[in-house]
């Protein structure tokens, strides 16, 4: 069953979320399909976005297809655009949601290679997806952009550096692209803290609990569903004069 809602509703829409085949990503995958949109889902693993795109048809009858794609790699973004167009015809919501942050001992110790792939996941790879897919939607009907990128851009950390500069990286895009697209697309990012999702196995959660009671406003980390409204609200009629715009979704986090 699909939620009808003028202000908040996608029907007819067709969504591609990187990253979608669990955490936010899936969070986001869904709630476009509970609102009518026809969802693309996109990640390194075939038979996670086999499942999501398999719940979506089940739970609310929409046409759901799974893409195994690398968005670290310029071919595999491309080819995943041209199988969302050769599929749906048309893109109106692209999430670049897909991202990775791994662990290093100190920052003298970070390989050439790790550094790389951080920066082709988190950056590369939206930078091509948001020009193939915002240059197509720009020629057409428009539609909406939407990046996840990260409080560690605005509070960069020693233990995930390299990360933060792809996401401040990210945050620069989003502002020049939201240019670039207008009037008819619309670029915008969520700048999310800390939330309770797969990554969150190996946390001391303890720690992080403990910490939140003083370093979060709300005095707690953020479940994944709780992305829902941001994602809803960037990709709907609700946020059309809003573009260029990068909105802190962190449970006001103070460090």
């Amino acid at each position: 069953m699909t939620i009808s809602d003028p202000l908040f509703g996608l029907t007819g829409k067709v969504a591609l979320v990187t990253g979608g085949s669990r955490g936010l990503g899936r969070e986001m995958a869904i709630a476009y399909a509970e609102r009518g949109a026809d969802v693309i889902v996109a990640s390194r693993k075939l038979d996670a976005c086999e499942a999501v795109a398999t719940e979506i048809s089940d739970r609310f009858g929409r046409r759901a297809l799974p893409i195994a794609a690398n968005v670290s790699s310029w071919q595999d973004c491309d080819n995943l655009v041209e199988a969302a167009y050769d599929a749906f015809g048309r893109v109106d919501v692209l999430v670049n949601n897909a991202g990775l942050s791994p662990l290093y001992p100190s920052l003298d110790a970070v390989e050439e290679s790790l550094f790389d792939k951080v920066i082709a996941i988190n950056l590369k790879g939206p930078f091509r997806l948001t020009a193939s897919i915002g240059t197509r939607m720009a020629a057409g009907e428009g539609g909406s952009i939407i990046n996840i990128s990260s409080v560690g851009a605005i509070r960069p950390r020693p233990e995930f550096l390299p990360y933060a500069a792809a996401k401040a990286g990210l945050n620069t895009l989003t502002e020049g692209f939201a240019r670039a697209f207008g009037p008819t697309v619309r670029v915008n990012g969520i700048m999310a803290g800390r939330f309770r999702t797969d990554i969150a196995k190996a946390w001391d959660l303890d720690a992080v609990n403990e910490a939140a009671k003083t370093g979060i406003a709300l005095q707690r980390v953020g479940e994944p569903n709780e992305i829902v409204g941001a994602a809803l609200y960037f990709a709907s009629p609700a946020a059309s004069y809003c573009t260029g715009t990068i909105l802190r979704l962190d449970g006001g986090a103070t460090d």
